[in-house]
């Protein structure tokens, strides 16, 4: 996926979530249900988050091997939206215990489950359309699944309170009529678990930028190992959870074939893979050395007429 589709289809996230938030919002003031505005207060927040995404920081280059760490988050923009997460989530959880010790409590309107089924099917299908999208980079398409894991959470208390809610006015059960206010309780603490994990990345990764260089080091003197590697010039660590993403660019003999080049990318490869057993992928790239002539490479000398495959 190249980046144009890539910005198209993290937009096209955004603005769905927006829309999402506002229809979930509008049906829960208007058929009495606090459930949909704890799903709506929470698509809100899948749509900030992936704003949050967008904005990502780059750490500064290192040394002459022009390392770089993971994007970050800016801190700042990670704590505005974490209090607007928090406030909303307390919002919601005061006016949840309000309705249940009020006297009167009443189920939500029938539209109400229409639009949780609509809005179900909806972040569905825009799920779907986006991984298609990011099937081809393993690290997003990870994010994007944990992201959409705990989406489908909510969904779920959603669902469980608007039709558990109606069920009991329906059949006349009083007890089933709280489910709507417990569901948002609940929507409302998976919000805080969202900031928190928000506040978290964007912390913690200024301090993995720190000591950058110091982590990486090992990596790039194994990738300077392989031979017909001349120069790395960018090597980029991502987090997956417990393992890690490797990006590389290295720099190689302009004057070997496509095949020799492709050798030396699956030797760097394979050899971080096996050494390394924190690492979950490396993607490697190559490049010819341009920094001009007399060069040496590792495998060959530089008055070499023909060259031939490492063996």
């Amino acid at each position: 996926m190249n980046r144009e589709q890539h910005d198209s289809s993290a937009w096209f996230g955004i603005v769905s979530d927006i829309v999402l938030a506002l229809f979930k919002g509008a049906i829960g003031l208007l058929f009495n249900s606090l459930t949909l505005l704890s799903g709506a207060l929470y698509s809100a927040s899948d749509a900030l988050a992936a704003v949050a995404e967008k904005l990502k920081l780059k750490a500064p280059s290192k040394q002459m091997l022009r390392y770089r760490t993971k994007e970050a988050i800016d801190p700042l923009i990670a704590v505005i939206f974490c209090s607007m997460f928090i406030v909303g989530g307390l919002w919601m959880i005061m006016t949840a215990a309000t309705t249940i010790i009020g006297e009167e409590i009443e189920a939500p309107g029938y539209i109400a489950g229409i639009a949780v089924v609509l809005s179900i099917a909806l972040k569905e299908v825009v799920f779907q359309y986006q991984y298609r999208q990011k099937k081809q980079n393993k690290q997003n398409m990870q994010n994007y699944i944990e992201n959409h894991r705990y989406s489908l959470y909510t969904s779920i208390f959603v669902l469980l309170g608007v039709f558990g809610s109606m069920l009991g006015q329906a059949m006349d059960i009083f007890a089933l009529l709280y489910l709507d206010a417990l569901a948002a309780i609940v929507v409302a603490c998976l919000l805080f678990w969202r900031a928190y994990r928000l506040l978290v990345t964007a912390i913690y990764v200024p301090e993995l930028v720190n000591g950058a260089v110091e982590n990486v080091m090992p990596l790039i003197e194994t990738v300077q190992r392989v031979h017909g590697v001349i120069l790395v010039d960018e090597l980029i660590a991502q987090e997956q959870g417990h393992y890690i993403f490797v990006k590389v660019k290295i720099s190689v003999n302009p004057r070997i074939t496509v095949l020799e080049a492709q050798e030396i990318a699956n030797r760097a490869r394979v050899l971080l893979l096996h050494r390394f057993s924190h690492i979950s992928e490396v993607n490697v790239e190559i490049v010819p050395y341009a920094l001009g002539y007399p060069y040496k490479s590792n495998h060959e000398d530089s008055d070499a007429d023909m060259p031939t495959l490492i063996q």
